[in-house]
């Protein structure tokens, strides 16, 4: 589903950095990885690669068939809002909508507004353990209640891959190790492969492989 070929990235200016070099990935159906890495290391900057937020100064980026380097903008737009989900450390969700109107924001950025919308909604709620509190507003939920409002939304559209950036940052850690099965759970369940950034261990380690992210090179961590 993803296959990074040889990616490159420079950061110009008065202190020039490579920030990925010669980067290879592959992601298959299905799957989670995990990349770790001290901050700065690029790992957010990998991430919006393949999310085609930004382009690689060289190397290929294919997600799902498609590659990102021919598609123009709007193009990319178009992918991102039908074939990515985000998960975010913190969350974004809207305080002036409902918890059930925040998840529902996919199905409505691409134009979909009737009842399916709403089916789907209630059932990706009751998949998190949330269908109870569809109504509520997002300031009487915790942290944890928060990011499975996050998951919910990230899979509603069944997205081909699922990138989450730090999604346990600020949690606990009984609600972070909750958090990671329940994102693997969802995603076998919605058929979608996904890559975590984080600088948790103990949250890498619930990812199929694990990567290091260091001086730039991606390298496979020992199991």
């Amino acid at each position: 589903m993803i296959h990074l070929e040889a990616i490159e990235k420079h950061f110009a200016g008065p202190r020039p950095r490579v920030v990925l070099r010669d980067v290879r990935l592959d992601v298959g159906p299905g799957e989670m990885v995990a990349i770790r890495g001290e901050s700065g290391s690029g790992k957010s900057t990998l991430l919006n690669i393949i999310a085609g937020l930004e382009r690689p100064d060289s190397g290929a980026v294919n997600v799902g068939g498609l590659a990102l380097d021919t598609l123009d903008d709007d193009a990319l737009t178009a992918f991102r809002r039908t074939q990515v989900g985000f998960v975010f450390q913190a969350f974004h969700v809207l305080p002036y909508l409902t918890v059930a109107q925040n998840v529902a924001l996919p199905l409505t950025l691409a134009g979909q507004r009737d009842a399916a919308v709403r089916t789907r909604v209630m059932a990706m709620l009751e998949s998190v353990g949330l269908a109870d509190r569809a109504g509520s507003p997002p300031r009487e939920l915790s942290g944890g209640e928060l990011q499975r409002v996050a998951i919910a939304r990230a899979l509603v559209h069944r997205p081909a891959i699922v990138l989450a950036d730090e999604p346990t940052g600020n949690l606990d850690p009984d609600s972070a190790a909750g958090v990671i099965t329940l994102l693997r759970e969802r995603m076998a369940a919605e058929g979608a492969c996904g890559v975590l950034v984080t600088h948790s261990v103990e949250a890498a380690q619930r990812a199929d492989r694990m990567f290091t992210l260091r001086s730039g090179t991606l390298a496979l961590a020992a199991p």
